[in-house]
């Protein structure tokens, strides 16, 4: 292409390049697909014969010719340095059905025109790197690389339905409304990286509904300033570690990585970008998309203004891969997914304000990690019973530790569960009593029999019942003579028995009374067993009081 000065249209331009010149020059769309049908009707023989489709599919196996073809700094050109608009109208690029041959490159300029791109072929790679845009919109496009690195947009960036071969770079781009790339097929670069995004800024919402991935997606320490939304996303990374490897990702308000149904109507072919929000989660009835991660994922550190909702999604894990959530503060932590089959769930450190969950959605044991895990109030999806709560505890402690149970414990008494909290409490003492040495054991034993750890405080009434039922029995038919035979109380077995049994009240009976053999046997087991009761229902009594 011979130079040209800025504005001024260069003098070898094709036939396609004048049309795309004067289009943008009216802000009008330059549709080489209309123009490549009107050739076929003029050729004669297919006037009355329907246009294949595949023939303007950007990702067909179908050749563009050069009738159809722009060269990519003619479109640098037009958009760093275009001519003024037509009086009267607004300048912008709008190509449909294009096929730009070259390396676009556009590091480091101003782009202020509207720039939208619909079902086109890129030869070669864009290189939009510290690029300044309006809006740029990129639709049902075919490419080979997009590196935007530091991309600086005031408005959107739209990548729906795109296809790219060798990965997306945004690092550290600023997006200032929305980030859209649903239903885009993106495939890895030579790092492994579909999308390369860490640090990136998005101002409003995330749109990746339908989204589909082969590599990692890099989002660390990136913002979204109202929704990050992946419903209905295909996640994989066969190869690598992690599908989606986000930590110290900021979400303003909720990150969706949940089911969508799919009785929606897509955009039509005349429409510029498909419908924000394809739909809401689905409801049970509706033919839906899961949310499926073949690879770890990891939140780490993260903040979610709202919510993190898993509804519906299914995790694919290698034995040593996770879904870590370690460390993240969020409002509300949706749960209620598919059960991992392998891999872990990780909730080490994690600060949550309520738990949505469901019974069947968390892995077996040595599957979780709530180490430090804080929650306070807990909403089950479906019949969530205690004994699966507390084996959801277990198995999520490999080794004893306290801090699970009584944090399970504090949140069922908080919201009036005061009977499964001591279940819980219990199960704690049962659970703890297996890492004590044999004698600890052996006492633990005995006091979860007597009294279950001071739990159940009738069954120390009632142990205490029959013991001094069978003492006053076994006195009952023996008459001790007194110590002192001018200063003794009347004899009364069931005193006796009795103040036996109370190691601290003196009822005026013990001591008075000369027992002589198996009967002094018989009064120091009330004695002890009086003891056991006591100390039992005192530590039971501790508790509560500490509790309260």
């Amino acid at each position: 292409m011979t130079e040209a000065r800025a504005g001024e249209e260069p003098a070898d331009l094709t036939e396609a390049e004048r049309l795309m010149w004067r289009s943008y020059r009216t802000g009008d769309v330059c549709d080489l697909t209309a123009r490549e049908r009107e050739r076929e009707r003029q050729r004669g023989g297919a006037a009355n014969r329907e246009r294949s489709p595949e023939a303007d599919d950007p990702h067909g196996a179908r050749v563009w010719g050069p009738e159809r073809a722009v060269r990519a700094r003619v479109v640098a050109l037009l958009l760093l340095h275009g001519p003024p608009p037509v009086p009267g109208r607004v300048a912008a690029l709008k190509l449909r059905g294009v096929r730009i041959s070259g390396r676009l490159d556009l590091s480091g300029g101003t782009v202020l025109p509207y720039v939208e791109f619909q079902s086109c072929r890129f030869d070669s790679e864009i290189q939009l790197s510290e690029t300044r845009f309006a809006t740029l919109r990129m639709v049902n496009c075919a490419i080979p690389r997009l590196d935007a690195a530091r991309l600086h947009t005031e408005g959107d960036l739209h990548l729906p339905r795109c296809r790219v071969a060798r990965g997306i770079r945004l690092t550290d781009a600023q997006i200032g409304t929305d980030l859209l790339v649903s239903q885009a097929q993106l495939r890895q670069d030579g790092k492994g990286r579909a999308i390369a995004a860490d640090g990136l800024s998005v101002a409003q919402d995330f749109q990746g509904e339908l989204l589909e991935t082969y590599g990692e997606i890099s989002l660390r320490g990136a913002s979204v300033g109202v929704s990050m939304n992946l419903r209905g996303a295909r996640l994989r990374n066969p190869g690598g570690r992690r599908a989606l490897n986000a930590p110290q990702l900021t979400v303003g308000r909720t990150l969706y990585l949940t089911s969508i149904a799919m009785d929606y109507v897509p955009g039509g072919p005349g429409s510029s970008t498909p419908p924000y929000g394809i739909t809401q989660t689905p409801v049970p009835g509706q033919r839906t998309q899961r949310f499926e991660c073949r690879g770890g994922l990891r939140l780490d550190d993260g903040r979610f203004g709202d919510a993190v909702d898993f509804y519906g999604a299914r995790f694919t894990l290698a034995q040593e891969q996770e879904v870590s959530l370690r460390r993240i503060q969020t409002p509300e932590l949706r749960f209620v997914g598919e059960r991992p089959e392998r891999g872990r769930v990780v909730l080490s450190g994690a600060k949550v304000v309520k738990l949505v969950d469901t019974s069947t959605s968390w892995p077996g044991p040595g599957g979780v990690s709530i180490e430090a895990f804080a929650y306070e109030n807990l909403a089950p999806r479906g019949h969530f019973p205690l004994a699966r709560r507390v084996a959801w505890v277990e198995a999520a402690t490999p080794e004893y530790s306290p801090e699970p149970y009584e944090r399970l414990a504090a949140v069922l008494r908080a919201s009036g569960e005061d009977a499964d909290a001591r279940e819980v409490l219990l199960a704690k003492q049962r659970r703890r009593r297996a890492t004590l040495p044999p004698a600890a054991r052996a006492w633990g034993h005995l006091q979860d029999w007597t009294v279950v750890y001071g739990y159940r405080p009738g069954r120390a009434a009632l142990w205490m019942a029959v013991l001094w039922a069978a003492g006053s029995l076994l006195f009952s038919q023996y008459d001790p003579p007194p110590i002192k035979a001018d200063e003794h109380p009347q004899w009364s077995a069931a005193l006796f028995a009795l103040d036996l049994l109370l190691p601290v009240i003196d009822l005026g009976q013990e001591g008075q009374w000369q027992l002589e053999g198996g009967w002094q046997w018989g009064a120091a087991a009330l004695v002890l067993l009086g003891w056991i009761l006591a100390t039992t229902v005192a530590a039971g009594a501790s508790r509560l009081l500490r509790r309260g």
